[in-house]
């Protein structure tokens, strides 16, 4: 039986674009047509994108100290979110955390810094590490992602071999103040003009979870169309202790779903990628994700915790799915090793005993596992799973500004 969204897929295939009433459809659509969404807005992802998945990989160059007060982020002015804190990684420092996620499946490097935007100093840096990173691993993407551009910095960035550029718009105009009033929307579409201007892909998403309504929504990825944003990544909020959004749960894992299909209506032929807070907020769904969306971050984000590398893989390939531009990685050994090798013990919770290593508690698999449990951890193993919506966002420990292995 051919459903509503089976006629918008069809329209939008024959060239008639969505509209916003369409977008409104399916966000507003009961759960039970959940699973018609997805099939309807998978036509237009094999359309454009086939059976592949792109991995991109996040490199957090620069942690916290952040003099911006956008109310949702961890390194924000003003969060007492108790997350690592250091200045610029050196290149070496960067080429080795970048090493990680490239031999995991990654072909684009998003490398990322906290802060308004970044000096001419700064450029310097993320220059050589460009270029480092160009010369020695061939073919390798980098997007970088340092907040607000100067006039003449997106020019460098495109000459030293950056690929993209991402600065999210994070929610719609009619929204915006109510997150964040230490810069405007108008400043943000200033630097995406600034990176399509000088070359670059532009990369630009949002944010959902922020107690916008169905229609900002709409409204964003509207915007986002109209800024010709080549990728789109759509994160779910995580509401980190120390914030204003601390214990702000408005998202459910069928409504994060309806928002990745939603995009893919409003945005047929765009990369769509399931980014931070997929694990939290769409939980079992991440593999029906994969069938509207074609792109992900392996791994850990910025300051917290993704599921573990190899679990992330298992999900592509157990979903039918192949890594751009390693069409042949699931089959040819490449993996091998990743998927042979142990798991890395259970799963962490903040009431696991710290193991001692330089992880520090909820440090993830990436020392090897911990061995001990408090007892209420233990209590907690034995007992029915809580959703993990109702979990706190763990905070990374590992990879970039740690002596711990990345999680790739």
């Amino acid at each position: 039986m051919t459903t509503q969204f089976d006629q918008i897929a069809d329209k939008v295939l024959a060239g008639t674009p969505a509209t916003e009433a369409d977008a409104l459809a399916v966000l507003q659509a009961p759960d039970f047509e959940l699973m018609s969404i997805v099939a309807a807005a998978g036509k237009l992802r094999r359309a454009h994108f086939a059976n592949t998945v792109k991995v991109n990989y996040l490199v957090n160059l620069k942690s916290g100290l952040c003099p911006e007060n956008c109310n949702y982020c961890s390194q924000a002015r003003g969060s007492e979110a108790d997350i690592l804190k250091y200045s610029y990684l050196s290149t070496d420092t960067v080429m080795a955390q970048a090493g990680a996620g490239l031999k995991g499946g990654a072909s684009r490097v998003c490398m990322v810094s906290s802060g308004r935007g970044p000096s001419n100093k700064d450029i310097d840096k993320v220059v050589e590490m460009t270029e480092a990173l160009k010369d020695e691993y061939e073919g390798v993407e980098v997007c970088a992602c340092l907040g607000l551009l100067k006039d003449g910095q997106a020019e460098r960035l495109k000459a030293a071999g950056v690929d993209a550029y991402n600065h999210n718009i994070n929610t719609a105009e009619s929204n915006h103040d109510n997150i964040v009033q230490t810069h405007t929307y108008e400043d943000r579409v200033d630097t995406i003009g600034k990176a399509k201007s000088a070359g670059l892909s532009p990369c630009s998403g949002l944010i959902a979870g922020l107690g916008e309504t169905d229609e900002q929504l709409v409204e964003a990825l509207f915007a986002l169309k109209a800024l010709e944003s080549d990728s789109i990544p759509v994160n779910f909020l995580m509401p980190f202790d120390g914030t204003p959004y601390e214990n702000t749960w408005e998202l459910s894992p069928q409504r994060c779903l309806k928002i990745l299909a939603m995009a893919r209506f409003v945005c047929p032929d765009k990369e769509i990628r399931i980014a931070g807070g997929r694990e939290m907020h769409l939980r079992s769904l991440q593999g029906q994700a994969l069938h509207v969306a074609n792109s992900i971050f392996l791994g850990d984000y910025l300051t917290s915790e993704g599921q573990d590398a190899r679990s992330d893989l298992e999900m592509i390939r157990d979903n039918g799915f192949v890594i751009l531009g390693q069409e042949n990685a699931f089959n040819d050994g490449t993996f091998d090793e990743v998927f042979n090798a142990p798991r890395g013990g259970h799963a962490h919770a903040a009431t696991t005993t710290p193991c001692g290593s330089s992880a520090g508690s909820a440090c993830g698999d990436g020392c090897g596992g911990c061995t001990a449990l408090s007892p209420a951890a233990k209590a907690a193993e034995s007992a029915p799973s809580v959703p993990n919506s109702l979990a706190k966002p763990v905070i990374r420990r590992r990879g970039a500004g740690t002596e711990v292995p990345a999680n790739a």
